[in-house]
């Protein structure tokens, strides 16, 4: 599939991979409607002119999405592509000395990341299956998980089960859209340096960089854009999870 011309889904896109993949497709000739639930996606969308619109969302309210995607529908008049990078995190042990982990909060890190997900993809497929057929391909799915998805830290309980869930439903995802001609994919990335990790420590930092096999430094977030680009733009990629990490296996803590 083309990026130029064709209009993309962004959750999670005014900061982080969101925004560094936004960013990517806007200067490769798409038009682009983030789905954030941060109020800095106006300004993003903004600066980056009439081929973006912002819309907050809330991916895991069902009402929510459905109007972000009619907003979407109504300016650009289609949807190819949905990136899905919104989510959360969490440490929190399943037992700590602050007692047993909060049902509560267990259940809001898998409404965000998991469901969220599910939620925004369906009704996205919804618009896509309208399409014209072009070589074999109305749509294309992205979704994010981590390597937290197959080697969880200490208190990433709830993380790992969410981005697991993510990786679990791919290849089921790309089977249930295959006859529409919508691709799904997945992305796992590693450690890659966004603003969160601006407020760590410079000896943090670097003790992160050299765990990473090779090269021995942060991914950044335009490398994961390019990943999209490439998923995209390769439409033999189908059914797969794909870790972009530098070869990092997380240890336990």
């Amino acid at each position: 599939m083309q990026i130029q011309n064709s209009v993309a889904i962004v959750t999670g896109g005014a900061s982080g991979l969101g925004l560094a993949t936004v960013e990517k497709f806007i200067a490769m000739g798409a038009r682009v409607a983030i789905f954030d639930f941060a109020d800095a996606g106006a300004a993003v969308a903004e600066r980056l002119g009439t081929n973006c619109l912002f819309q907050k969302v809330n991916v895991a309210d069902e009402a929510s999405v459905q109007a972000a995607i009619d907003a979407t529908m109504a300016k650009f008049g289609a949807i190819h592509i949905c990136c899905n990078y919104a989510g959360i995190g969490s440490g929190v042990k399943t037992l700590g000395k602050n007692g047993v982990f909060p049902l509560a909060e267990f259940n809001k890190i898998l409404q965000v990341n998991l469901v969220g997900t599910f939620n925004v993809l369906r009704l996205a497929a919804e618009q896509m299956a309208k399409n014209e057929l072009v070589e074999g391909e109305r749509g294309v799915i992205i979704n994010t998980a981590s390597v937290a998805a197959f080697e969880g830290q200490v208190g990433q309980a709830a993380y790992s089960a969410s981005k697991g869930g993510v990786v679990g439903m791919t290849l089921p995802l790309a089977r249930d859209l295959a006859g529409y001609g919508i691709r799904v994919n997945t992305i796992a990335p590693g450690l890659i340096h966004t603003p969160l990790f601006d407020s760590l420590p410079e000896n943090v930092v670097a003790s992160l960089s050299a765990s990473v096999l090779n090269p021995q430094r942060l991914g950044r977030p335009e490398e994961i854009a390019h990943t999209a680009v490439w998923i995209v733009e390769n439409g033999y990629v189908n059914g797969e999870t794909i870790r972009v990490d530098g070869g990092i296996r997380m240890q336990p803590r």
